[in-house]
């Protein structure tokens, strides 16, 4: 009865293993270097202890804003905001692409558009939302005082913040929908392009340059 149970078991583990070793898996952060904070085709991020295995993902070490991973069997090493795909998307679908330039500061900025309206981003893979001060989010018409309250940590002391829903993001080519923002009261000199867009983005940097590819 026992092995006739493995067998019938088997297909359905398989199936499990291969889903996870496909998975889009990004890392969002680093705790220190005793654990990696990531996310699995986009969802909610989970801190992942050195040692410990989260949805087909080992993970090994963390040293430096990277962390070393074991996935289906074989490890790789990931910057923060970089994604890892084990299954290669079809040949057939076209994805969305943009490529951007850094700075004499080194920083990824570049134009785009919130609800139709333009603004200036920066690329930033420690911001957890799309972010941006009151006075741009009142030139967008984003009534944010309608979000949710709270209370965030900024080098300038507590600031308060709204936690809104924004329709359209654009940079580029790529326009993603539905994107979770905040808006805080301090001013800004650029709107954050942050790990609510990226997320849904492959981030491949490449010294100077960096490829921002949709995923879905």
């Amino acid at each position: 009865m026992t092995s006739i149970i493995a067998r019938l078991l088997a297909p359905l583990l398989l199936g499990v293993c291969t889903a996870a070793a496909a998975a889009d898996v990004a890392l969002i952060g680093v705790v220190g270097d005793k654990a990696a904070v990531f996310a699995v085709d986009g969802g909610v991020p989970k801190a992942v202890k050195i040692g410990q295995t989260w949805n087909g993902i080992n993970l090994i070490a963390v040293e430096r804003g990277e962390a070393t991973v074991e996935i289906g069997g074989k490890r790789r090493v990931l910057r923060i905001g970089q994604h890892h795909r084990s299954a290669a998307a079809p040949a057939a679908v076209a994805r969305t692409q943009v490529k951007l330039a850094a700075d004499d500061r080194g920083m990824f900025v570049s134009e785009g558009a919130i609800n139709g309206v333009p603004v200036r981003f920066m690329v930033d893979t420690g911001a957890t939302f799309v972010s941006m001060s009151a006075r741009d989010a009142t030139r967008m018409g984003i009534d944010f005082q309608k979000g949710r309250p709270v209370t965030m940590q900024t080098a300038n002391g507590r600031t308060m913040n709204y936690l809104v829903k924004l329709d359209r993001v654009k940079l580029g080519d790529i326009e993603l929908t539905d994107i979770e923002g905040v808006v805080g009261e301090q001013d800004m000199p650029f709107a954050l392009l942050g790990m609510s867009f990226l997320n849904r983005v492959e981030m491949l940097r490449d010294g100077p340059t960096m490829m921002l590819t949709r995923r879905f």
